[in-house]
């Protein structure tokens, strides 16, 4: 017909990858499905899901693990999964926050609004929610029995 539209081409797992390259990304296969992506210290595994793309908890390299960030209230720390924890710097926040919106946009995946603001982090270790979901506590103002 005259008025036919071509289908947009929906890109594969591996040109997704090779276009990284051209944002200065460095890739190094783990699988047939998996890519571990890194570029200024920063990495993050990459992969293929359904047909589509999924990124894996972007971090900082330390010690060649992906250390991710941990918010403890007063202060953001970079932990491994060996347990090596060191304070972010916000050095390391403003290259962990360009390097995800950067692999983002070269994977042309969509960038959310909150995560556009800065960098999240997965866990919260706040001293005074520690414990705050067990049973019920006595209030200040209740006399426990001995």
């Amino acid at each position: 017909m005259f008025f036919r539209r071509e289908k947009p081409h929906q890109p594969t797992f591996d040109e997704r990858i090779a276009g990284l390259k051209t944002l200065r990304f460095e890739t190094s296969p783990e699988s047939a499905t998996r890519v571990l992506v890194t570029r200024d210290g920063c990495a993050a595994m990459v992969e293929s899901v359904n047909g589509g793309v999924a990124i894996g908890k972007a971090g900082v390299l330390i010690n060649g693990e992906i250390a991710l960030l941990v918010s403890r209230g007063y202060q953001m720390f970079l932990r491994t999964p060996s347990g090596c924890e060191i304070p972010a710097l916000a050095s390391h926040l403003h290259k962990l926050h360009d390097f995800d919106e950067d692999l983002r946009e070269g994977l042309g995946l969509t960038s959310l609004y909150n995560l556009s603001l800065g960098t999240t982090s997965d866990e919260h270790l706040y001293d005074r929610v520690q414990d705050r979901d067990e049973a019920p506590h006595a209030h200040p103002w209740e006399k426990t029995a001995n």
